[in-house]
């Protein structure tokens, strides 16, 4: 008995062994990258922050509405949020793809999270050159330098699943080439696994939080993510489904130097989407590149169901093109969110409903949307306004930095119930939450938030795709024409709606209810 317990534990202590060196051996012998490692990391960041929230805010007693606890929940936000990042900066990979979507919900978690977080849509750790130099010798079977006559080794940007390098080829054009980090894939499975355990325990811990949503999404989305030939096809996919919008830009492919982990396309000048100081140098109009975003978006959601749903500033550029054209450029194509038709058609009447100020409306299509007592909030949450702003109009009243203050404030306390939501509802939504978010943000660094011209947009996408529905379940040449009569008579209305709510504030009920 002595000698089998014996040998058990020799087998055990080879079994964990042999692990540990086929991890290391997969992740260049860095010892930070084994797994054990970032979930002893993971597990210590989780613990220090439930326990600094419990000593510094849940054991004090304070009335929750006094200004003492308002300021020490801001400093436990605060402390959490910045020992998170610690955790997905020395993690990397798949906890900063975790930390950008953290970074992107402006609108629905606070806000000390929020903008801690936001750094790594910028500034992630970058891998070495030399594991860029190694991936592109595995992947192509030859050297880098038959390949480009240079290569920069510092990265024009790094992201969390890869980073992007400036380079020409032997024929002098320049190109960017987009590297995967080399050990990202190793450790997504085990990363995804820690995730999912750490979110139960803080499921146990805090019942009232349910954040499984975010795991499943994060589950869901790499494996895409990590495929670099998908992403190409994702972006001609989207350039020839815009090919009409002289005004848009999505970068060539070089699908010879393409691989499942190297992604080489054509090299484009320009400044990032919210760099004010690149729009004054090149008098660039920021109202233009927000009707623009609007229209883009709009149609990418409402009308063709296929949406980029990473664009955050560092994914979204502007140039000047000619002396009256202002190009938009479209990066990063690994995450689109591929919307149901019935999905389509239930978010626009979903949205009309909004514009409408029509509650049973909301409640009815939040219902189909998988939330029906909490439609209210999921309203407030697709729209980024108030309840009060949607019952008084959100299209006719000007946002301002007071109302998202009250709102970044009062969302927070609501977590609970967000998460409900987001626990509860289609799984479409999650991504077009993230996608709103980021072009809110957008838009108010831009300070263009207050414009009309994207409820009139918004308001026309989502009329043709609720008459699209009619026409595609429509039977007799009759009904069709009719349907098409309709259609073309509400869109004639939403135009002189939009022209008179220009010169004079008036109630849209009496333009939109119409559906």
């Amino acid at each position: 008995m002595f000698l089998s317990k014996r040998i058990m534990k020799m087998a055990t202590v080879a079994a964990i062994g042999f692990g540990t060196l086929s991890s290391l051996r997969a992740n260049e012998y860095d010892f930070g990258s084994i797994g054990i490692v970032r979930l002893t990391r993971a597990a210590a960041t989780v613990y220090v922050i439930g326990r600094h929230y419990k000593k510094s805010l849940y054991n004090t007693g304070l009335d929750k509405k006094s200004e003492e606890y308002i300021a020490k929940k801001s400093e436990a936000h605060s402390f959490g949020a910045k020992k998170l990042l610690q955790l997905c900066c020395a993690n990397k990979g798949v906890y900063i793809k975790v930390g950008q979507h953290i970074g992107a919900l402006d609108y629905l978690l606070p806000k000390e999270y929020v903008t801690t977080m936001r750094i790594l849509h910028n500034s992630a750790p970058e891998s070495s050159f030399m594991d860029v130099l190694t991936i592109l010798r595995e992947d192509f079977k030859c050297d880098p330098n038959a390949i480009f006559s240079s290569i920069e080794e510092r990265p024009l940007g790094t992201a969390s699943l890869a980073q992007v390098h400036e380079a020409r080829l032997k024929n002098g054009n320049k190109v960017a080439v987009k590297v995967q980090h080399r050990s990202v894939k190793t450790n997504s499975y085990v990363d995804l696994k820690t995730m999912e355990a750490l979110v139960r325990i803080t499921s146990w811990c805090f019942p009232e939080f349910k954040f499984d949503w975010l795991v499943e999404e994060t589950r869901k989305n790499i494996p895409k993510e990590l495929d670099f030939k998908l992403e190409g096809k994702n972006a001609d996919k989207v350039r020839i489904l815009f090919k009409d919008y002289s005004w848009l830009h999505v970068p060539q492919v070089y699908w010879d130097l393409t691989s499942n982990r190297v992604l080489t396309m054509e090299f484009i000048e320009g400044g990032h989407v919210n760099d004010l100081n690149y729009y004054q140098k090149y008098k660039i109009d920021p109202y233009d590149v927000s009707d623009k975003l609007g229209k883009l978006y709009s149609r990418m959601i409402f009308i063709h169901g296929f949406v980029h749903s990473d664009p955050h500033p560092g994914n979204i550029m502007v140039r000047r093109t000619s002396a009256s054209q202002t190009q938009v450029v479209l990066l990063d194509h690994g995450l689109y969110a591929e919307l149901s038709d019935n999905f389509r058609w239930e978010y626009s009447k979903l949205w009309l409903a909004i514009l409408n100020k029509d509650k049973v409306a909301m409640k009815k299509n939040c219902t189909k949307l998988g939330v029906r007592d909490l439609y209210g909030l999921l309203a407030c949450m697709v729209s980024g306004r108030s309840w009060e702003t949607i019952m008084r109009g959100v299209q006719n009243t000007n946002y301002d930095s007071k109302e998202k203050e009250l709102f970044q404030k009062e969302m927070p306390d609501l977590l609970p119930k967000i998460t409900e939501v987001l626990a509860k509802v289609d799984r479409h939504m999650l991504l077009i939450l993230k996608t709103n978010d980021l072009i809110r943000s957008i838009e108010y660094n831009l300070n263009t938030h207050s414009r009309m011209m994207a409820f009139r947009e918004m308001s026309t996408c989502c009329v043709k795709a609720v008459y699209g529905e009619k026409l595609k379940y429509s039977v007799s040449r009759l009904s069709k024409w009719t349907i098409m009569a309709q259609e073309k008579w509400t869109l004639f209305k939403i135009v002189v709606y939009y022209a008179y709510l220009s010169l004079v504030q008036f109630d849209v009920r009496k333009f939109l209810s119409i559906i």
